[in-house]
């Protein structure tokens, strides 16, 4: 498979994706051939460990791993049952992870499925999703936003992203790759907030949420990669940005630089603050 990216230039992963009455899925035929497995058993083998690490991270390998069956032409034109496998979204994460890191398409991969994760996983968490209100949700983020960008500074740093000027440009490198290439000051002038203002406090919980999910997959390649030079480090940040800008444009999402921008969350913070009970 030669062309990894369509006209828009998004990945063709979605372009093989079924829905049925039961949800999305891909078809694990597809997808070895999407991997470029030329030999079905080969691939079977990745599979197999991408269910053990299901195994190990405590999910159902059932609920992502369905084998079944389905008819295909052959030669002579009559149709022949085959077996199959209906993969999971996480699923297909976990094969990525797992195959042959040195294809371009299992690269692209790798950081295509673990942006559509992210960007599901936090929906499915029990504190999140108990939160009622957009204020709520922002406050939730915001502190889960900072824990990770200092996670992510420190990470960086053991990259080669030193000094205080080597930090704005690695951060700004991130900004311009999830913004169509704003950066901190472009996105400033583009939502009309005051250059000194501090735009993750004027962000609403979308906005903050593709934020997120931008620090946390940056940190987490930086780490896997073993980058130790800050310019490598600047690259990656920007290309993961613009991964998950892309995931955000897949799933139909409102691209982060067009959201409105929302009220002080210092205010909200001060507020919330004024309003709990008096510590015993």
């Amino acid at each position: 498979m030669d062309n990894f990216l369509r006209e828009d230039q998004q990945p063709i992963f979605e372009d093989y994706k079924k829905i049925d009455e039961n949800g999305e899925y891909w078809s694990a035929r597809d997808f070895a051939q999407i991997l470029e497995y030329s030999d079905y058993r080969n691939f079977i083998e990745v599979m197999k460990k991408a269910a053990e690490a299901c195994k190990n991270s405590k999910q159902k390998i059932s609920d992502h791993f369905v084998a079944f069956t389905h008819m295909v032409k052959i030669g002579s034109g009559a149709n022949r049952a085959i077996d199959d496998i209906r993969l999971s979204r996480y699923a297909c994460y976990l094969i990525v992870q797992n195959a042959n890191p040195e294809k371009e398409i299992v690269a692209l991969g790798q950081t295509y499925f673990a942006v559509q994760t992210r960007l599901h996983e936090l929906q499915k968490t029990e504190e999140y999703n108990e939160l009622q209100s957009e204020e709520e949700r922002r406050l939730f983020l915001r502190k889960e936003l900072s824990g990770h960008n200092k996670q992510l500074m420190s990470t960086a740093k053991s990259a080669g992203v030193i000094d205080p000027i080597d930090y704005a440009i690695f951060n700004n490198w991130g900004y311009k790759g999830l913004y169509g290439g704003l950066d901190k000051n472009g996105i400033q002038r583009k939502k009309g907030l005051a250059k000194n203002t501090n735009i993750l406090d004027h962000m609403g919980s979308a906005e903050l949420a593709a934020n997120l999910f931008k620090a946390t997959q940056a940190e987490e390649k930086l780490k896997k990669d073993n980058i130790k030079d800050k310019d490598a480090a600047n690259k990656t940040h920007y290309d993961v940005g613009q991964k998950v800008r892309n995931a955000i444009k897949q799933i139909g999402g409102t691209m982060p630089e067009e959201l409105p921008i929302a009220e002080n969350i210092k205010k909200i913070e001060a507020k919330t603050n004024k309003n709990l009970p008096p510590a015993d």
